[in-house]
């Protein structure tokens, strides 16, 4: 464990303030997320001096780790939970794993129990997944159909990821690129039009199967299975490679900070400064950043980690090109997600596994039709939270270091719940606790009587601890107007001014392709290359 993931990323101030103001910085980086760090760690590989500025007592940003509970040997990870996107290019010129990044292939990597006690689970090993279908006794028609479904998001996966060009490394492709890499009408549907749910219907008909897969379409969506786009949520997801199996999940050791620690300790040992609990409180293009106590940090090149909206706020009355302005004003950052963190005395015993350990180390998904789902995101647009889909990780199912003996960690990605809930949050918390609570006592009966302390996190609460504004963790919504040409570009218009953070090329999520496209753009700028060795 490198010294930095031993603080938990607490790594505080390297010198006073003063100190650090009284140099000049060849880049300074605001925020310290994982994007902000591999950004950091690239240009100062290329003999760049840079300085991370970190408002926060710890680094990692949504990919951190925390000790929420009273017994603080129960280390969480509060927003990111599994790896799966983390780009091979940034793990192997970073040496994560020389730095501590190990991890486990989630073995079912999906693993969606129904209410009649039956389970459907995507296995690593296919010819498990195709017992399990047949198990279940889907038809022959379904069951190719199935195989089908996958083969197709895959074979765009190849096409824009390991054909002509890797599409997620440098600037985005524009929609004509990308439509003659696809060459196939379907495929190019997927990316800019389709909904999972038409995908699905296009390819199955066992309203099992629709069940157990439409929810890898909604990830932080602010949409439902039917709504336009939702296909290409599933296939954001699906364009990883981790340690060259294809679009897999897994559990990162000590959970989803350690990635954010390692890239960390890629730019202290590279001769980037980091510095916590040090808010920026405007850009200043050109010149550098200026704190909230009034110092005045001096860069010419300031590379942005935060959402486009606090962008703008830091940015205040400075004279930026009008339309990227009203581009930033229309950025979506609409978030239906809520989070459920718990501790538990035990592993919950479902229903589809009766006294069995595996379904701890898959991803699990609970929720009901697509139809039930549509019926909640409609509530959640009424302002009425309606928890109908979880995605389920229990770290301490591969990895027990993170709580003390005996004791289970277990977090859940909810939907759907809204920023502004009716009745307000605090009065509407326990409620929602109520919601994930029955939800999953619906498929491990007595689940209620295992937890010992929990969380709920609502949308303004990432909001206010993690930094996101309207608690969107993709720092805005990655429906197809908002990816691919419709991302955010590291170059901005205004001098000096550069972006790393989600809301940039590729997507959101794990990544780190972000901070790296942006260390490129601007040593490219300014005339030299990343230093990969």
């Amino acid at each position: 464990m490198n010294r930095i993931a031993a603080k938990l990323g607490e790594v505080g101030l390297p010198e006073p303030v003063a100190g650090l103001a009284k140099r000049d910085w060849d880049a300074v980086v605001v925020g310290g997320g994982h994007n902000g760090l591999t950004a950091a760690a690239y240009l100062a590989r290329a003999g760049r001096r840079v300085l991370v500025l970190e408002r926060r007592e710890r680094l990692g940003g949504a990919a951190t780790l925390e000790r929420p509970f009273a017994d603080e040997r129960c280390v969480i990870s509060p927003c990111a939970y599994v790896v799966g996107l983390l780009d091979r290019l940034v793990i192997d010129e970073l040496e994560l794993q020389r730095r501590g990044l190990r991890y486990w292939m989630a073995d079912p990597n999906l693993w969606v129990p129904f209410d009649d006690g039956t389970a459907f689970g995507q296995w690593l090993d296919d010819a498990k997944t195709q017992a399990n279908l047949e198990q279940l006794g889907v038809s022959t028609t379904d069951i190719a159909g199935y195989w089908a479904y996958e083969e197709l998001f895959d074979e765009v996966r190849k096409r824009l990821r390991k054909g002509q060009r890797d599409t997620w490394v440098g600037d985005a492709p524009n929609r004509d690129e990308i439509e003659r890499l696809l060459g196939s009408r379907e495929m190019i549907d997927l990316v800019f039009e389709a909904s999972i749910a038409e995908v699905l219907d296009d390819h199955i008909s066992d309203e099992r199967l629709k069940t157990a897969l439409f929810g890898q379409g909604i990830i932080g969506t602010w949409g439902g299975p039917r709504d336009y786009g939702t296909a290409s949520i599933k296939l954001m997801h699906f364009q990883g490679d981790l340690d060259g199996r294809g679009p897999l999940w897994g559990y990162v050791e000590g959970g989803m900070g350690m990635c954010s620690f390692a890239i960390a300790d890629a730019a202290a040992e590279a001769g980037a400064t980091l510095a916590c609990g040090v808010e920026v409180a405007t850009i200043e293009p050109g010149e550098g950043v200026t704190l909230t106590d009034g110092t005045v940090i001096r860069s010419a090149t300031v590379i942005c980690n935060a959402d486009p909206k606090r962008l703008l706020g830091m940015l205040g009355g400075h004279a930026i090109d009008a339309g990227y302005r009203e581009r930033l004003e229309a950025w979506k950052v609409r978030s239906p997600v809520v989070k459920f963190n718990a501790a538990l005395e035990r592993l919950p015993d479902w229903t589809a596994a009766p006294g069995e350990s595996w379904p701890a180390r898959a991803t699990i998904d609970l929720t009901g039709t697509v139809d039930e789902a549509q019926a909640a995101f409609e509530a959640c647009e009424r302002g009425e939270p309606a928890v109908g889909f979880g995605e389920i990780y229990i770290q301490t199912g591969y990895d027990p270091s993170p709580a003390p003996e005996g004791t289970q960690l277990l977090s859940v990605f909810g939907q759907y719940a809204p920023y502004e809930v009716n009745g307000g949050w605090e009065a509407r918390r326990e409620d929602v606790a109520r919601q994930f609570i029955d939800l999953i006592d619906r498929f491990a009966p007595g689940f209620e009587d295992t937890l010992i302390e929990y969380e709920v996190l609502s949308p303004a609460d990432i909001e206010s601890r993690i930094g996101l504004t309207g608690g969107n963790i993709f720092q805005g919504e990655v429906t197809p107007d908002q990816m691919w040409g419709g991302r955010l570009a590291a170059r901005t218009p205004v001098d000096g001014l550069y972006l790393c953070g989600a809301a940039t090329h590729p997507a959101g999520s794990v990544i780190a392709l972000n901070g790296r496209n942006a260390a490129a753009a601007v040593l490219a700028d300014q005339g030299a290359a990343l230093a990969v060795a």
